[in-house]
């Protein structure tokens, strides 16, 4: 039985009832004070938590779909290759093209010469315009520190992770650096600067990327302050050809809808599990709310955008599961069929694997080759 088997939670919650049923019946036989009574009521105190916990965990685990399968749990599952398919063109033929291996990359590249490995760099990142702030990670590839790179420009790809989490995840998790490096020392990913970043700057809220009337203007933030800000610290190129957006779970659903609604900003962008309508719970509060809400829920639910609105001129992968991960595999069937031209969208889809950190390990060296192969910086020097 798999793991998000119904017949498996069923099986586990009726275990968990049983033992505490066992544990009540029992209880009166080990109020004795001989040691065995004690051990006892330590193993039945243990064996009921373990079981109420085992159940509340698959239904958590059936709901988030954070592992879709005992090898995902383990860590067991199939590492073969990741194939990353372009929608067919007019003729109906579907391009498929094999362009990287599902494995977790290493070499973190703190505490070594950064010529080698180049270096990352904590910052805080101001917004003018927005006037917004937020901490981050910016990685430095080690051409950016090699003499014959000094005068060069570099592109750039802004990285977000899911809420609620942390742009330490990038880093220590999903180890984007390491990734990265290793990309570049195989030939497969031009040197590029990364900036790693949540998708909120104004936590605890969460703001799905959106300028919010009256309140944080979180759209603003990441299209207009963020690469400014970058431009002015770092040797990276202005032209928006270089700049990408890439991001997980909420991360990913804000790398998608930046490019779709500022192609002028990311021509390109890389959507991991992500979903397609802005989320609307506690946590967002009150995005869509006032004048003009309606309009503005529906300009930030991306598959009403393809519907209604002109085709932007840009290229997205979409990456992800198509057993494990809810309706994620629906969901980006329609989307990649509702889009045509000048959109291009390419997709990439492992057979299982939850919305979690080892699903995101696999697609993340495939899909940085992919956006690295369409960053583009004009032949300009500092």
């Amino acid at each position: 039985m798999g793991l998000t088997s119904h017949k498996v939670l069923a099986l586990t919650a009726l275990i968990a009832v049983g033992m505490m049923a066992g544990t009540v019946w029992l209880w009166p036989r080990l109020a004795k004070r001989t040691w065995q009574a004690v051990l006892g009521r330590i193993g039945t105190l243990l064996a009921t938590q373990l079981a109420v916990l085992a159940a509340l965990g698959l239904v958590a685990n059936n709901y988030f779909a954070f592992y879709s399968s005992w090898d995902d749990l383990l860590g067991t599952g199939d590492n073969g290759p990741v194939v990353i398919q372009n929608k067919a063109d007019a003729s109906g033929r579907l391009q498929v093209e094999t362009i990287g291996h599902a494995a977790v990359q290493g070499g973190g590249a703190l505490g070594r010469d950064p010529r080698q490995s180049g270096e990352i760099r904590e910052v805080r990142i101001d917004g003018a315009a927005s006037r917004l702030s937020t901490e981050g990670y910016v990685y430095l590839p080690p051409q950016y520190f090699q003499p014959e790179y000094e005068q060069k420009q570099f592109p750039a790809i802004i990285v977000s992770t899911g809420f609620p989490g942390i742009a330490k995840n990038l880093v220590t998790r999903l180890n984007y650096p390491g990734a990265a490096l290793k990309l570049l020392q195989e030939g497969r990913m031009q040197p590029t600067v990364l900036v790693l970043m949540t998708p909120s700057p104004a936590l605890p809220q969460d703001t799905e990327c959106e300028d919010v009337p009256g309140g944080p203007q979180s759209e603003t933030y990441y299209t207009k302050d963020v690469p400014a800000a970058i431009q002015a610290s770092y040797r990276v190129s202005s032209d928006p050809q270089a700049w990408g957006f890439m991001g997980n779970s909420t991360g990913g659903y804000c790398a998608l809808k930046l490019a779709m609604r500022h192609p002028e900003a990311f021509p390109t962008a890389v959507s991991l599990s992500g979903y397609y309508q802005a989320s609307d719970d506690p946590t967002t509060t009150e995005l869509f709310k006032g004048p003009g809400a309606q309009q503005r829920r529906h300009e930030a639910d991306l598959m009403w955008r393809l519907k209604n609105l002109p085709h932007p001129k840009v290229s997205v992968l979409l990456a992800g599961t198509k057993q494990g991960d809810g309706d994620y595999k629906r969901d980006t069937e329609a989307f990649v069929a509702a889009v045509n031209s000048p959109m291009k969208v390419s997709y990439s889809m492992l057979q299982t694997g939850g919305h979690n950190f080892e699903t995101w390990s696999k697609l993340l060296p495939s899909s940085l080759e992919w956006l690295s192969q369409r960053l583009q910086v004009p032949g300009r020097t500092v």
